[in-house]
C-alpha cells in the first residue's frame, strides 16, 4: 500500500536511514546531467582547482566482462539497493529498506528525482523566458537564472532549454574565444599618449563577426569583422590605470568589454604604433579563466623609480581575490586591500581592475593569486631596463596563462637579431615554482640551479642564447624577456613573453603581426621532420633545440590585414614579435588551454 507522506516528512525519514557517519548515500540519475557546466554567456567555469579534469565529476559505471569461451557462466542477480537510498518508479519517489523492498514511498505533487525524492525540478534540467535560461539547481528546489547574451551570438533554444551558437560550442579550450576584457595596463608618463590603446581582432571563424566593445554600460565601439579578417580597434586610455607610478589601486569598471558573435583571437598594443616603451598580449578568452594565477613581472627600476606591476580583471560581481605575496614577501606600494610586503585582499565586480605596484627594491614574480570566481591576470613593468643599467627602458606586459594550464616541459629559445637575422638576440629567462620542492633538468644541460624549495621562486637564467628544454617534476612558469638594445645583440628593447608549454601546443594558428613595425618576425618551435607552413609556404631553416625539436625563424612579410596562418601535420609552437630602433613587443603566437593534471 502507498502511503502518502509530504517530502518534509520523507526527508526527516531518510536522516535515520543513513549510515553511521550520518551521511546520506544517494542513487544517480543516469538521464539527468547534474555537472556543473560552463556558462557561454558569462565564462564562468565550473571549477577552478588542479585536479585531473579527465576524473573530475565523471561518472562511476559498474560493468560486468563475461568469457565467451566458458560454458557454464552464471549472473548473480541484482542485490537490493542499500538502506536509505531513494529511487524513482515514474513519480513515485521509494526509499529502499537494504531488504529489497521499501521504507517508504511518497506519491510526488511535483517530479521525483533519484538520490532525492519529490522535487520541484530535475536537476539539470532547462527552460527558456525569452533570452533567459534557467537552470534547475542541485537541490531541485528552484532554478538559477543565466542569460543568453545577443552580443555573443546566443539565444535560448525552447526545445534544448539552454543557449545556443557558435559562441555555446567553442569545444576545447584555446586562445579562440568570443569574450575579452581589454586593459590598460601602467605605462611610463612621458609616453606620448597620442599613440592609442588598441585591440587587433581576428575573425578565426567562417562567417562575418559582430564585436562589441563596452566599459560598464557605455558602448565604446561596434564594428564588423569579416572571416579570416582582421580590425584593429582604437580606445581610449583609462588615466587612472595608466597614469602615475603607484600607488597599488582598484579602478572600478575600469577594463573594457569585448563580445563577438563568432570566436575571435584577440591581441592588445599597449601602444599600438611602433615606439620606444612599446608592449601586447595575446588577450585569453574569459571561458579559459580560472581563479589561480602565479605572477611574473620585473624588479622595481629605482633609478628613474619606475614599478612592476600586476593587474587582476573581474568578470562577475563579488568577486573575492585573496593576494599572496612571493616568499618572505616583497616591497609592495600599499593600497587597494594590498599591504606593503603584497599580501592581501580585494572584492571586484564586473570589470573592475587591480593594479598591484611593487615598491623600491620589489619584484612582484612569484606572486600567487587566487579567486573564487574566474578572473584575468596581466604581469609586467611600466618601463624597465633588461638588464638594470643597458638602455634602454621598454614596457613590459603579458596575459598570463592560468596555473591549471601549466606543465613541465618547455623549450626556449633566444629571439633573431635585427639588422643581422643570422644572428640571436640574448634573452633573461625566468622560471618560476608553482609549488614547493620542485626539481628541474635541462637538455642540454645549462649552468643554472636545478631546484626551488618553495613555491614563488624563481631560478634566472641571464643574457644567454641558449636554446634548451626545461623539464619540471611539478608545474612551473616559464618567462624570456628581450635584453636592451645597448647590450650590443641589435636593435630593439626588452619585451616579455610565456613559453608555451609542449601540451598546450597546437597543430594550426592565426596570429597578428602588426604592420607598423620595421620587422616582424615567428618563432617556430617544431618536432623534427614536421612539415610546417605559413601563409601556405613551407617553413625551412631549423636549427635543433635539444629533446628532438628544432626552433625556425621567420620574417613575415606584410598582408594585407597584418593576419597569418600557419599549418603543420604535427602540433608546434609558436611566439610573435616585432622590433624597431629602441622598440619592441612580444607575445605566443597561440596555444591550447587545456586543464591540465598535476603533475
Amino acid at each position: 500500500m502507498v502511503r502518502s507522506l509530504s517530502c518534509a516528512v520523507l526527508a526527516l525519514s531518510l536522516a535515520a536511514c543513513g549510515d553511521s557517519s550520518g551521511q546520506m548515500t544517494t542513487v544517480a540519475n543516469p538521464t539527468s546531467a547534474t555537472a556543473p557546466e560552463t556558462s557561454a554567456s558569462t565564462g564562468d567555469t565550473s571549477s577552478t582547482t588542479s585536479e585531473d579534469p579527465t576524473t573530475q565529476g565523471a561518472p562511476t559505471t559498474s560493468t560486468t566482462t563475461t568469457d565467451p569461451t566458458a560454458t557454464d557462466v552464471t549472473t548473480a542477480p541484482p542485490g537490493p539497493c542499500p538502506a536509505g537510498d531513494i529511487v524513482c518508479d515514474g513519480d513515485v519517489a521509494q526509499v529502499c529498506d537494504g531488504m529489497g523492498g521499501y521504507s517508504d514511498e511518497t506519491q510526488c505533487a511535483g517530479e521525483c528525482a533519484p538520490g532525492l525524492g519529490c522535487v520541484d525540478c530535475i536537476p539539470g534540467t532547462k527552460k527558456c523566458e525569452g533570452q533567459n535560461v534557467f537552470t534547475c539547481n542541485e537541490e531541485g528546489n528552484g532554478y538559477d537564472e543565466g542569460f543568453c547574451d545577443p552580443l555573443l551570438g546566443l539565444s535560448c533554444d525552447d526545445q534544448g532549454g539552454g543557449c545556443v551558437g557558435a559562441c555555446a560550442q567553442l569545444g576545447s579550450l584555446s586562445y579562440i574565444g568570443c569574450e575579452y576584457y581589454p586593459t590598460v595596463t601602467q605605462q611610463y608618463d612621458i609616453f606620448d599618449l597620442n599613440n592609442p590603446f588598441a585591440v587587433a581582432v581576428s575573425n578565426a571563424a567562417d562567417a562575418t563577426a559582430m564585436v562589441t566593445i563596452t566599459r560598464g554600460d557605455e558602448l565604446i565601439a561596434q564594428v564588423t569583422v569579416p572571416a579570416e579578417d582582421v580590425k584593429v580597434v582604437t580606445l581610449p586610455f583609462v588615466n587612472e590605470l595608466i597614469q602615475g607610478s603607484g600607488p597599488t589601486k582598484h579602478a572600478k569598471k575600469g577594463a573594457y568589454r569585448l563580445r563577438s558573435t563568432k570566436p575571435v583571437t584577440v591581441y592588445q598594443f599597449m601602444p599600438l604604433n611602433a615606439a620606444q616603451s612599446n608592449d601586447a598580449s595575446l588577450l585569453l578568452p574569459v571561458n579559459t579563466w580560472t581563479g589561480n594565477y602565479l605572477v611574473a613581472s620585473w624588479q622595481y627600476w629605482n633609478d628613474y623609480l619606475l614599478p612592476g606591476f600586476y593587474s587582476v580583471v573581474a568578470s562577475q560581481d563579488n568577486t573575492i581575490v585573496k593576494l599572496t605575496s612571493p616568499p618572505g614577501g616583497t616591497n609592495t606600494q600599499a593600497g587597494g586591500g594590498v599591504d606593503n610586503t603584497g599580501n592581501g585582499m580585494a572584492l571586484l565586480n564586473t570589470g573592475d581592475v587591480l593594479t598591484v605596484v611593487a615598491a623600491s627594491g620589489g619584484d612582484l614574480t612569484g606572486s600567487f593569486v587566487r579567486a573564487d570566481k574566474p578572473v584575468q591576470v596581466i604581469g609586467g613593468h611600466e618601463c624597465t631596463q633588461i638588464p638594470i643599467g643597458v638602455e634602454a627602458c621598454d614596457h613590459l606586459e603579458e596575459a598570463l596563462f592560468p596555473i591549471e594550464t601549466l606543465s613541465g616541459e618547455y623549450f626556449v629559445g633566444p629571439p633573431v637579431q635585427t639588422p643581422n637575422n643570422a644572428l640571436e638576440k640574448a634573452m633573461f629567462v625566468r622560471i618560476v615554482a608553482a609549488e614547493d620542492d620542485t626539481n628541474l633538468v635541462y637538455t642540454p644541460d645549462q649552468a643554472a640551479a636545478k631546484s626551488l624549495a618553495k613555491a614563488g621562486e624563481f631560478i634566472e637564467i641571464a643574457s644567454t642564447v641558449n636554446r634548451f628544454k626545461v623539464d619540471a617534476d611539478k608545474r612551473v612558469l616559464v618567462v624570456q624577456y628581450m635584453v636592451g638594445q645597448g647590450a650590443g645583440y641589435g636593435t630593439s628593447d626588452p619585451a616579455m613573453v610565456q613559453a608555451v608549454p609542449i601540451l598546450q601546443y597546437r597543430e594550426d594558428y592565426i596570429v597578428y603581426a602588426n604592420k607598423l613595425w620595421v620587422e616582424n618576425f615567428a618563432d617556430i618551435i617544431a618536432p623534427d621532420g614536421a612539415t610546417v607552413t605559413i601563409d601556405g609556404a613551407m617553413v625551412a631553416g631549423f636549427k635543433p633545440i635539444g629533446g628532438g625539436y628544432s626552433l625556425a625563424h621567420v620574417e613575415l612579410a606584410d598582408t594585407p590585414t597584418g593576419g597569418h596562418t600557419m599549418s603543420s601535420n604535427i602540433k608546434f609552437g609558436v611566439t610573435t614579435y616585432g622590433v624597431m630602433d629602441y622598440g619592441s613587443y612580444w607575445y605566443p603566437g597561440g596555444l591550447d588551454l587545456a586543464l591540465l593534471p598535476p603533475r
